[in-house]
C-alpha cells in the first residue's frame, strides 16, 4: 500500500515516495495564495514551507484562523517531508516540467 498521501483537501492521491507527492501537488493542484503576504505558491508542501519559512507562527495563526494543533500538524508534515525527500531532485524535475 502506498505510504504517502497527497493531503490536499478533496484529493485521494497516494504515492510510493514523497518526491512523487510533491510533484503531484505542484503539477496537479491549483496554486495557493498566501493569506499573510499574497505570494502564489504551489499547494501542499511548498505552501506549508512558505508559511513557516517566511512568516512567524503568530502570523500564520492570525491569517488562517488556525490553532496550535493546525500549526503542529503542518510542522510535522514539513519535518517528515524534509527528513525523507530529495528536494534537489524534486526541484530539478519540476523545472524540467516547467512547473517552477
Amino acid at each position: 500500500m502506498p505510504r504517502w498521501k497527497c493531503g490536499v483537501e478533496g484529493c485521494g492521491g497516494r504515492f510510493e515516495d514523497v518526491e512523487s507527492v510533491i510533484i503531484h501537488q505542484t503539477t496537479e493542484h491549483e496554486r495557493h495564495e498566501c493569506k499573510v503576504c499574497g505570494t502564489i505558491v504551489p499547494e501542499g508542501y511548498f505552501a506549508i514551507r512558505h508559511a513557516f519559512d517566511e512568516h512567524t507562527r503568530a502570523e500564520f495563526v492570525r491569517a488562517y484562523e488556525a490553532d496550535s494543533t493546525a500549526v503542529r500538524i503542518r510542522e510535522d508534515v514539513k519535518d517528515a517531508v524534509e527528513d525523507e525527500a530529495d528536494l534537489n531532485s524534486v526541484v530539478q524535475k519540476l523545472r524540467k516540467k516547467g512547473a517552477l
